[in-house]
Formats: C-alpha cells, sequence, structure tokens
C-alpha cells in the first residue's frame, strides 16, 4: 500500500508512504489519496484529516518514471493527486516535513492548513524545467500568499524556506524538526471537537466567499447558516453550554 489511514478521534490521518521514491505520486497513489478524502467526507464521526508523508519528505511531486510509463496521476473528480482540484469538503491540515516541491507543494496549496516542521522547504520549480504548475498551484497560491510574492515564487521557481512560508501567511504552525504530524494532529484534534457541522460549514463559507459579489454574499452565506442553525447539533451546543457540560454531537 502506498498510503496508509487511520483515525484519531474525529481525525483523520492520512499518510503519502512511497519514502524510496520521496513521496511521489503515481495514479495509484493518486486513487488511494482520493479515496482517502471520500472517506473523509462520507464518514460522520470524522470532522478533519491531516494529510501528511513518510520518511521525512512530504512529496517531491508527480512520479516521473510512472509519467514516462504512460501515467497520469490524476482523478476524475478530484485532480492531481486525488486532492489538487476538488479538495474534500471537511478541513484538512497538511503536516509538511522536509520537501513539499511541485505537485507536493499543490497538495500541501490544496490542503486548508499547513503545520510544518523548521526544516520544511516548498516550491514550484517547474519554469526550471520549461513547463509550469499545472495541478492548481498557480490558482491557489496568490489565494494563500501576497500576490508579489507568489509571483516571485512562481516565476523564479527557487526554493522556499519555512520560515519565509510563515513570514509570508502561508504555515499556521511551525514545529521543530520531527514534530509537524504531532502539531497538525493536535490541531485537527482542537477543531473536530467542535460541532461537525458548523466545521463543515465555515470552511464552505470561507473557501467560497471570494467568488461572491457584494450583492449576493450575506444570501448565500444564510443559505449555509440557516440548516446548521436549526440542527440537533446547534440545540446541543447551547444545551451543554448552559448545563456546562461537553456537548455530545450527532452531526445531524
Amino acid at each position: 500500500m502506498t498510503v496508509h489511514t487511520q483515525t484519531r478521534g474525529g481525525v483523520l490521518v492520512v499518510t503519502i508512504d512511497r519514502p524510496e521514491v520521496r513521496n511521489a505520486i503515481d495514479t495509484a497513489t493518486a486513487q488511494a489519496i482520493a479515496d482517502a478524502m471520500d472517506l473523509l467526507d462520507r464518514t460522520p464521526d470524522l470532522t478533519a484529516g491531516v494529510l501528511t508523508g513518510a520518511g521525512g519528505t512530504f512529496c517531491t511531486g508527480m512520479d516521473l518514471k510512472a509519467f514516462l510509463a504512460g501515467e497520469r496521476p490524476s482523478i476524475e473528480g478530484r485532480g492531481f493527486a486525488g486532492i489538487a482540484e476538488t479538495p474534500p469538503a471537511k478541513p484538512v491540515i497538511a503536516a509538511v516535513e522536509g520537501h513539499a516541491i511541485a505537485g507536493g507543494f499543490e497538495i500541501v496549496l490544496a490542503c486548508d492548513l499547513v503545520v510544518a516542521s523548521q526544516t520544511a522547504v516548498f516550491g514550484l520549480p517547474e519554469v526550471k524545467r520549461g513547463l509550469l504548475a499545472g495541478g492548481g498551484g498557480l490558482l491557489r497560491l496568490p489565494e494563500r500568499v501576497p500576490y508579489a510574492v507568489g509571483l516571485e515564487w512562481a516565476l523564479t521557481g527557487d526554493f522556499v524556506s519555512a520560515e519565509q512560508a510563515r513570514d509570508a501567511g502561508l504555515i499556521s504552525r511551525l514545529t521543530e524538526p520531527g514534530e509537524a504530524l504531532d502539531g497538525a494532529i493536535a490541531l485537527a484534534e482542537r477543531i473536530a471537537r467542535n460541532g461537525p457541522l458548523g466545521v463543515r460549514g465555515t470552511k464552505e463559507i470561507m473557501t467560497n466567499a471570494r467568488d461572491w459579489s457584494n450583492d449576493e454574499r450575506f444570501a448565500r452565506m444564510w443559505e449555509i447558516y440557516e440548516p446548521i442553525r436549526s440542527s440537533e447539533d446547534a440545540r446541543e451546543g447551547a444545551s451543554a453550554f448552559r448545563e456546562k457540560r461537553d456537548p455530545v454531537w450527532k452531526g445531524r
């Protein structure tokens, strides 16, 4: 198996496990990641996900040997690596050790939050090979960091240190080397303690609001808000607060 999953409470931890090729993505791995994202979305008991790589590297992008053999590691409906085009509806945190470059960086950008080791390295070096990043990185990068910063990264193809990425606002939390996964799981567990409908709705609004016009944005927000406000979980949250106890979420 090239991808392993495990659950920790309401968190699904997904590990790309191809350290012999620095976790490069072939078609089988892309399908396995897509399957894991589908599992996250359809499982009521799961509220958030963590995506990481084994062996001290996050991911170095497309498996070039597989590419030369005619493979295309893109899954219909999900895109490159089973996540880059259509991430899951629930929040996913990238836990980054080592290199997250080329398609690996595009996977990071498809995640909602980033927890990275101080020694992590990011980059879109495709222009150095006469190519361009085609897995969504050029679309998402200017949404995640200031435009001029992202444009410089993309046009030069230079590698970006974890400190530079943090200063640009890409990284939520910076950890000691070897502690990115633990840091990401701890953050995901904090998210998973909250109401699952509220978490999913919050991501939906904040992800899509940039595409809403000023005239429609409140109406679109209320479309998402009202069913959650009327849910059993909303009543449970209010009752638990009043009764000074932990809520028991049902996801409905």
